[in-house]
């Protein structure tokens, strides 16, 4: 934040919002797990929130009709790897159990089931071979986390990886049926869904990319890669202006100043070289998310441009951090506060 005048008891409210994947950014409402989708929603059922009905269940044998496939095998996919996808199939057809299939193999990180996750996709409904959602229509990718959508393309990309195209058949159960369909969208309680899926980034487990050369006269950063220590040079005086050193250059997308970064970081204060904060530990790392324009002023400076992957170290004047001192976590004023900054994703910010 720009604003220096708050005091010290708000200023780490106001300035160090840190969340575990703070919101729903981006993910299309089709995909919402029950319970997350917004009854006011133009593309979502009225009914998105509430669990099936039994009325709701007697429905789904109706509607479940075709051929029962036991593989994914005779549907047909045209297309490669970020190219949209036709979908083709004997429609109807339906499965009993959620399955999935890479049709192009990629070579990136592994994704988990509550992976962060950025995505084109083509979504199908095997009762009638309509296409009820496409990214590559919308001209832009899909980001969200894979436990905040429906529990199928969930299981569907677990385990897959970045550069993965991945065909998807999803059963009602681990579709839409518990939120009674999804009425827009044509999509009726027993529909067996087919995603085409193709995997495009996800959060880094650590920094990647060309180390590079500091400056002389920083601090210096030691230690491993998930346990860095930071040594404050000795009777040197605090620069006084802001000190951007990348340390890995990534080769991830930029850091946009509207964007929400996920990174790992440790903060320490100049003059005592005591660590403030750290989400290093030894190697268990816990990950922090927040809207860069709600961090301090020094952190949306420094960080904008920088790519997924880098690591960065902040040298940041009191005038872009805490002027007025800090309670929680204790830092005095007129601090200057050392960052190493490891930028793991980053996506645009949405309005909850």
């Amino acid at each position: 934040m720009t604003d220096h005048s708050d005091h010290a008891a708000s200023a780490s409210a106001s300035r160090h919002r840190w969340t575990r994947w703070a919101s729903l950014a981006l993910v299309p409402i089709l995909l919402l797990a029950a319970g997350c989708s917004k009854s006011g929603a133009s593309a979502s059922p009225s009914s998105a929130s509430a669990p099936a009905s039994q009325s709701a269940t007697s429905t789904a044998s109706a509607s479940s009709s075709g051929k029962l496939l036991t593989s994914l095998d005779s549907v047909q996919v045209s297309g490669g790897y970020g190219q949209e996808a036709t979908v083709t199939a004997d429609w109807p057809v339906q499965v009993n159990e959620t399955m999935s299939k890479v049709l192009v193999q990629g070579n990136g990180q592994a994704v988990g089931s509550t992976s962060y996750v950025e995505v084109n996709y083509v979504g199908v409904d095997a009762r009638t071979g309509q296409t009820f959602d496409n990214s590559y229509t919308k001209g832009a990718t899909a980001t969200f986390g894979l436990s905040q959508v429906v529990p199928g393309f969930q299981k569907g990309l677990d385990g897959k990886h970045i550069g993965d195209r991945v065909l998807i058949g999803v059963t009602g159960k681990d579709g839409y049926d518990a939120m009674g369909g999804a009425s827009a969208a044509g999509i009726e309680v027993g529909d067996t869904l087919f995603f085409v899926v193709d995997l495009v980034s996800t959060q880094l487990n650590q920094p990647s990319g060309e180390a590079v050369t500091p400056a002389a006269g920083l601090p210096t950063v030691s230690g491993d890669i998930n346990n860095p220590s930071i040594t404050i040079p000795s009777g040197v005086a605090a620069p006084s202006d802001l000190v951007v050193q990348p340390l890995i250059k990534g080769t991830g997308k930029q850091v946009a100043a509207t964007d929400t970064v996920t990174v790992n970081f440790i903060s320490m204060s100049w003059g005592d070289s005591r660590v403030v904060q750290s989400t290093y530990s030894n190697g268990s790392n816990s990950p922090q998310t927040g809207a860069l324009s709600g961090l301090v002023e020094g952190w949306q400076k420094g960080l904008v441009g920088q790519p997924v992957g880098s690591r960065v170290l902040l040298v940041v004047p009191p005038s872009q951090a805490y002027p007025d001192g800090n309670t929680n976590p204790s830092i005095a004023p007129n601090t200057t506060m050392v960052y190493v900054v490891d930028i793991l994703f980053t996506r645009a910010t949405t309005a909850s």
